[in-house]
């Protein structure tokens, strides 16, 4: 293959390996990462005890005790005004136990099987909402509010609410992006790496190219977390007034802390190996000048005689 021609093929090669990095890594993680439920789970465990998070639950698992209060129990309406602060009290305490991060691990665990089943289901027929029981956080609730002595504590009515997840209609083209992003997990970080063995294989300098090849991978990382930023404030900019967007920004950079931290390793190691092959570039020369420089023919008799003629002066 002429010397012109493998210098093109392997540019190209390489830049496309370049850039299917962010976005194998993306889909990598999507793919393994959000579609594991131990893994889900483990991520958001800890936001059990994130303040903004607590108030958030707080919030709307009052509201929705008040609304079943109020559709079911309705003498309690001339009275609502007192039983209200009771009740916000009796939540914000119990997101603060034990009892409360059990209930997070298993309502996440819940909510994650019940969107998996539905992005992996291929039967067709009438599509049906995902939705998630919240009925024992309401009951842990109820119970909380008995031993308070709260009034009307014991009428609060506990029964199976259902909290939808994904509308009916949202669930077909996402199962489709779904299976895209199970298939691309695998491949594209495979391809990316077949590019880049392939593409310094035919360069013509081997040296350059892996040097090229480390500094876009080190690019892609950047810009990978560049769009991590970016989709953050899109988010939270894109949500309903009535969603905490501080809670909903802790919940963003629990699920994409692994692929920041991904990010941050291709640019951490794309410019460890370019500065790499940059010095043993230059290292052996530098060591073979300065082992070459004392036997060169004539040097010793040289500077002899330089150093008798000044001392002559």
């Amino acid at each position: 293959m002429p010397p012109r021609l493998r210098s093109a093929l392997s540019a190209a090669l390489l830049a496309l390996s370049c850039l299917l990095v962010p976005f194998g890594a993306l889909a990598a993680w999507a793919a393994y990462g959000l579609a594991d439920t131990g893994r889900y789970v483990t991520t958001m465990a800890p936001l059990a005890g994130d303040p903004d998070v607590r108030d958030a639950v707080a919030d709307a698992l009052g509201a929705g005790i008040m609304r079943e209060v109020d559709h079911k129990v309705h003498d309690v309406r001339p009275i609502r005004g007192s039983v209200v602060p009771f009740v916000r009290d009796a939540v914000r305490s119990f997101t603060q136990t034990r009892a409360f991060r059990l209930a997070w691990d298993e309502g996440n665990r819940a909510a994650h099987d019940a969107l998996l089943r539905a992005l992996r289901d291929e039967r067709d027929g009438a599509e049906t909402a995902v939705t998630v029981d919240l009925a024992p956080v309401t009951a842990q609730v109820k119970r909380q509010l008995q031993r308070d002595h709260v009034p009307l504590a014991a009428r609060i009515p506990v029964e199976h609410t259902a909290v939808a997840l994904l509308p009916a209609g949202e669930l077909a083209p996402l199962r489709k992006g779904f299976h895209v992003l199970e298939v691309a997990g695998f491949w594209l970080p495979v391809a990316a790496v077949v590019f880049a063995v392939t593409g310094i294989a035919l360069a013509v300098r081997r040296r350059r190219a892996v040097a090229a090849t480390a500094l876009g991978t080190a690019l892609g990382g950047a810009l990978l977390a560049a769009a991590l930023a970016v989709g953050r404030s899109l988010t939270l900019a894109d949500l309903p007034a009535d969603v905490p967007h501080p809670a909903a920004g802790a919940v963003y950079d629990a699920l994409t802390a692994d692929l920041r931290t991904v990010s941050w390793l291709l640019v951490g190691v794309g410019l460890a190996v370019a500065l790499s092959v940059w010095l043993t570039r230059y290292i052996p020369v530098l060591y073979a000048r300065a082992r070459d420089l004392p036997a060169r023919p004539g040097y010793g008799d040289e500077a002899v005689r330089a150093e008798r003629g000044t001392g002559g002066r």
